[in-house]
């Protein structure tokens, strides 16, 4: 029998190649068809951390859609609690009554956005409404109590990237369980669109409580369903608005002259 020669052709690869080609020799061994890439490995094998703004940002959209009556009760260190009654109606007109909110504290107060302008309406007594300022605008400092930003205007601050804020979880504040944010505003801001604070929103997309300056807002009981639009206090008048700040005390009167008291001299 004559013997067969079997001849064996060299083939010079590099080492990935030469994996790459046991591998699929050994694929086609065993019947299998094509090499399957293995999984992708992120780089660095470390999970995306939340972003604490997105998150923010993410529950503020849902208030911007939202209509609704919510109470709240505003906390003052060294003074009593007062009431707030937010109205954000269905055609976007709102109101915000303020307990407390003019004055010193002493006269209560109602913010009122409407097509025609701001208003703001002396409450209980009602002695008619002032035109303050344009269709959401902001008030004179004078006589603003700035809580009405905290449902409104913070909203666009909130959701606007191009606004430098920083925004860091928070722990949860008294009276609700709701998710927290700690919000503080770029030091290079000469007038900072938005106090600093930490503002809790729950799912539905309702400020369940706020902690800024003027103190701490929390919310009491389930939102009313909103009305078709927010109804004035009282009617339009012209008169001097009601300042934030307490009245002078009044002057002592002066209607009678005062009288030197005579001195007796013996002789």
């Amino acid at each position: 029998m004559r013997s067969r020669r079997v001849g064996v052709t060299a083939v010079t690869v590099t080492t990935g190649t030469a994996l790459a080609v046991i591998t699929g020799l050994l694929l086609a061994a065993c019947g299998g068809g094509a090499p399957v890439d293995p999984p992708s490995v992120p780089a660095t094998g470390v999970p995306a951390q939340p972003d604490p703004r997105g998150m923010l940002a993410a529950r503020v959209a849902v208030a911007k859609d939202q209509r609704y009556i919510a109470a709240y009760t505003l906390v003052v260190q060294g003074k009593a609690p007062r009431s707030v009654l937010v109205t954000v109606a269905i055609d976007r007109t709102w109101r915000v009554d303020i307990q407390g909110g003019a004055l010193g504290g002493t006269a209560d107060v109602a913010i009122a956005n409407r097509p025609e302008g701001v208003y703001q309406c002396p409450i209980n007594p009602s002695n008619g409404c002032v035109k303050v300022a344009a269709s959401n605008k902001k008030l004179p400092v004078s006589i603003d109590p700035r809580l009405q930003y905290v449902f409104i205007a913070w909203l666009d601050v909130l959701l606007d990237r191009q606004v430098p804020l920083a925004v860091a979880p928070a722990d949860p504040l008294a009276g609700t369980s709701a998710p927290c944010f700690a919000v503080e505003p770029g030091v290079t801001a000469v007038q900072p669109p938005i106090d600093a604070g930490v503002f809790c929103y729950n799912d539905r997309g309702i400020l369940a409580a706020a902690k800024i300056p003027m103190g701490q807002l929390t919310l009491t009981g389930d939102p009313a369903p909103a009305p078709e639009t927010i109804s004035l206090p009282g009617p339009v008048i012209t008169a001097a608005p009601l300042g934030t700040s307490a009245p002078p005390p009044p002057k002592p009167s002066s209607s009678s002259p005062s009288v030197a008291p005579s001195i007796s001299r013996s002789r």
